[in-house]
């Protein structure tokens, strides 16, 4: 592990050895706290007793360190709601009665704000809403693929019980191929009316990320500073790759849009200080704090007090750890104000108590089974992910963020080190594949969708556009059967 590193680091594998060392002992005096669950949970922040302090912020994902045998997998994924007569998004009401009977019929817990109802819970599960009605799944932090894959297709059975009797249908795609942003309903949600005011205010274009895309994510653990920095770097460098793969947003606004990834492109261009790349991940002295570093200097957007969210967009966390944040003056944060910061920024890979693997389009149910398949088998294999490490040790910075640029317009056929990003992925699935066998669960038949696609070099996307041309007749609509749940 320590020549690997060599390549990362200038200062030679004695100094890795003891930052890897100190990190491991770090991560196990701060397992005697809180263990947490991998998987989105914020609850409702308490009165500080006394300030934060940057060592605070670095003990939070410290605290989030496991084991091996600890190590979970939870997998978020969203998709859009739509009319079957009008092929029109639905509109709130028609989600509230959605929620409604789903709680009803399926025991569900509601979740309230205002008065309206805006997702349901059970156990470590939750149905949220996206700010353009975009209905998401956060599941449950299993053990295996084969649990968080039978998750999903228990979900979808549950969801489309209740929305075929409405008249509506799910649409896996990873970008809005029809409609405008002034078509799309909003959500009655404060914390998206700041957030989309955030970005009206700084001139940003995040309101069609906002309500014109839908993901697939996974969350998956790590055990020690040092297997995060591993996991960080392998992610981000692969990021664009699995974009690539996973590719399914050739449409908006009814016609073919140029990409074959509109959701990757137009999340890149939300907010350049909460999105991209993190180049600062490959220095040689990153870490938690340096991560931490990152976040703080993000600006804010929101504080939650009292069941309420206050607007506080463009202010500065370091401001409130002093007690000087103009919105709520004299307040000092909590370690639930942190974790909600955190969740307004957007990097490709994002660090909290667990790693969100973010940059892949909301597909069909294989595909979105297949996403965590592919990152399971390279980050929780050690020898999967050395092969990794090995393989990206000398792509730059620039090529690095070149291919992020261009992956969501050429997808599999981008030209990489002068050859084609479909080969690279070749070698990265046959990794995945064997990552997977070590496991000895029987799980790399998820990958199966996958070989289709990195064979072939057609993503999702391409087999769209072929329909749209060959046997659509230029018409957008019959995706709305094709990619319906």
């Amino acid at each position: 592990m320590g020549i690997l590193y060599l390549k990362w680091a200038s200062s030679g594998s004695s100094m890795f050895v003891f930052q890897q060392e100190r990190a491991t002992a770090r991560c196990r005096r701060a397992r005697h706290g809180v263990i947490v669950a991998t998987g989105p949970a914020t609850e409702a922040p308490l009165k500080a007793n006394q300030p934060l302090t940057k060592h605070d912020l670095i003990d939070y994902f410290l605290s989030g360190c496991k084991p091996k045998d600890e190590w979970r997998i939870g997998t978020e994924h969203e998709k859009f709601g739509f009319e079957f007569e009008t092929l029109r998004p639905i509109k709130y009401k028609q989600i509230a009665s959605l929620l409604n009977g789903i709680a009803a019929r399926f025991e569900w817990e509601k979740i309230m704000e205002g008065g309206n109802i805006i997702g349901l819970k059970k156990g470590n599960r939750s149905i949220s809403l996206e700010p353009g009605g975009q209905f998401e799944l956060s599941g449950t932090p299993f053990k295996t693929l084969h649990q968080t894959c039978d998750e999903l297709n228990s979900h979808l059975y549950q969801a489309k019980t209740v929305a075929e009797e409405m008249g509506i249908g799910f649409l896996g795609l990873g970008f809005q191929p029809k409609w405008k942003p002034k078509d799309i309903p909003r959500v009655p949600k404060v914390r998206y009316n700041i957030m989309q005011n955030y970005f009206n205010k700084n001139g940003l274009p995040g309101v069609e990320s906002l309500l014109m895309t839908c993901s697939v994510q996974v969350n998956l653990d790590y055990s020690s500073e040092a297997d995060m920095i591993k996991k960080m770097r392998t992610g981000l460098a692969l990021q664009p790759l699995a974009a690539a793969i996973f590719a399914n947003s050739p449409f908006s606004g009814g016609a073919p849009n140029g990409y074959l990834s509109m959701r990757s492109y137009k999340v890149d261009q939300v907010d350049k200080c909460r999105t991209g790349m993190l180049p600062f991940v490959f220095d040689d002295t990153f870490g938690f704090e340096q991560y931490v570093d990152y976040a703080l200097d993000v600006p804010m957007m929101f504080v939650y007090r009292e069941n309420k969210y206050i607007d506080c967009s463009g202010m500065s966390f370091r401001d409130f750890m002093a007690g000087k944040l103009p919105a709520i003056p004299g307040q000092v944060p909590t370690l639930s104000d942190w974790e909600n910061h955190l969740t307004t920024i957007f990097p490709e890979v994002r660090l909290k108590r667990y790693m969100e693997m973010r940059g892949a389009d909301g597909g069909t149910s294989d595909m979105l089974c297949a996403l965590p398949a592919f990152w399971v088998g390279l980050l929780y294999d050690e020898v999967s992910l050395h092969n990794v490490l090995d393989m990206i040790a000398d792509w730059t910075p620039e090529e690095r963020q070149n291919l992020r640029n261009m992956v969501p317009m050429t997808g599999l056929r981008t030209q990489f080190q002068g050859r084609l990003l479909r080969h690279v992925a070749e070698d990265v699935l046959k990794w995945a594949k064997d990552g997977l066998d070590r496991r000895g669960l029987n799980e790399s038949n998820f990958l199966d969708p996958l070989k289709d696609v990195v064979g072939t070099g057609l993503t999702p996307a391409d087999k769209l556009l072929d329909m749209y041309y060959n046997k659509w007749e230029n018409n957008v609509d019959p995706v709305f059967r094709e990619r319906c749940y």
